[in-house]
């Protein structure tokens, strides 16, 4: 075991960091209260090759592996969750969704746009009653030969209104259950596709999420991606990606309200010395760093063993179930660290700690993730 960082991951890193404290940090109180989508920001990341981290080089990709990226949206959701979620999603979702399964054909199509930043892209699994239960699809796609017709909606989408690719997973044969499911890529702007209005969620309020209806959509055969009934396993084995993303995001979360409380502590005073010579704020910063040491520790393991070809459906389970509590619970206690102040948007500990919840939440909730994790020990 290596727990050292190579000089070009500490590079990386340090891009990221760079990136994150001179073009996110301005202005992200005002897209957080704004709701307001950073695509200047998007364009930049897109620039960095942010948004192709580990696709290859031969599609437009940076071609760096998974320890890269976990790096890069730990630094970047230290200041700006709502962006590094853009990130994630285009990555993991998207672009790996299409490089692993997609046809030669899709991917100079779409992948190389994707990978720039060109193109922004969109995984749409979650409806208005299949979020955990994602066999539970309403949304069909009816065998016409040459093409489908789609018609359903999808909810809860990020980069619903900003995307310009959307990877549509649907139903076509319901008698086959699980076996009877396939992913589609759709455009914007097919005849059909409406986006609703913007949700006014919680936190990560400048990420863009919409409901999206498909009426009719007219989807050509070759947008289907892999062999057909294969779109279940494609989004489970996606999402398993997905969720190393999703905890590196909630490290960073955790780790950017540690690094704020921790200097905060050194320069308030209470009682005539700094607030982190008393006992009772020097031990929640000892619990913060130990638990995201651990997170950390665990999100860098999944990442490895994604790296090197090992199956990491249940480490990736572990890494989000432990960062995204670590997240919300040490994002609540930075709040308490900084007293009122931490009830002051200023401070930026509020958000994170709005920003934090979600992490337990979207790429499958703490509890599948506990089933993912059960099911596997309980069957071994």
């Amino acid at each position: 075991m290596n727990f050292n960082l190579s000089e070009e991951h500490k590079m990386i890193r340090d891009a990221a960091r760079d990136f994150a404290q001179n073009e996110l940090l301005p202005g992200v109180i005002e897209r957080d209260e704004k709701q307001h989508f950073p695509d200047e920001l998007v364009k930049k990341m897109g620039d960095l090759g942010f948004l192709g981290i580990m696709v290859d080089p031969k599609y437009g990709g940076s071609g760096m592996d998974t320890i890269s990226y976990v790096l890069i949206m730990e630094e970047l959701s230290k200041i700006d969750a709502s962006a590094s979620v853009i990130v994630s999603v285009n990555n993991s979702l998207v672009c790996y969704g299409l490089e692993a399964y997609g046809t030669e054909e899709q991917k100079q199509k779409y992948l190389t746009k994707l990978a720039t930043g060109e193109f922004v892209g969109a995984f749409c699994l979650s409806e208005p009653e299949a979020g955990s239960d994602a066999t539970s699809q309403k949304t069909t796609a009816i065998d016409k030969g040459d093409h489908y017709i789609l018609n359903g909606t999808k909810n809860w989408i990020t980069n619903g209104g900003r995307a310009d690719v959307y990877l549509v997973i649907a139903q076509t044969d319901r008698d086959k259950g699980s076996h009877g499911i396939n992913v589609f890529i759709v455009e914007k702007g097919m005849e059909g596709f409406h986006i609703g209005p913007k949700e006014n969620k919680l936190g990560i309020r400048g990420s863009d999420t919409h409901t999206l209806q498909f009426n009719d959509v007219k989807v050509p055969k070759e947008n289907r991606i892999g062999d057909d009934g294969s779109g279940f396993r494609f989004a489970m084995k996606t999402l398993s990606g997905g969720r190393i993303g999703i905890a590196a995001q909630a490290l960073g979360i955790a780790s950017g309200a540690y690094e704020l409380a921790l200097k905060y502590s050194k320069e308030r005073k209470a009682f005539g010395t700094e607030i982190c010579n008393h006992q009772a704020i020097a031990f929640k910063l000892a619990d913060m760093y130990s638990d995201i040491e651990a997170a950390r520790y665990l999100v860098m393991r999944a990442a490895w063993d994604k790296d090197q070809g090992a199956n990491y459906d249940v480490s990736s389970a572990v890494a989000k179930l432990q960062a995204s509590k670590t997240a919300m619970q040490h994002t609540t206690e930075a709040v308490q660290i900084f007293g009122g102040n931490g009830f002051v948007k200023d401070y930026h500990v509020e958000r994170l700690m709005r920003d934090a919840k979600i992490t337990q939440i979207y790429e499958g909730t703490s509890e599948i993730q506990k089933i993912v994790i059960s099911r596997s020990i309980t069957k071994n």
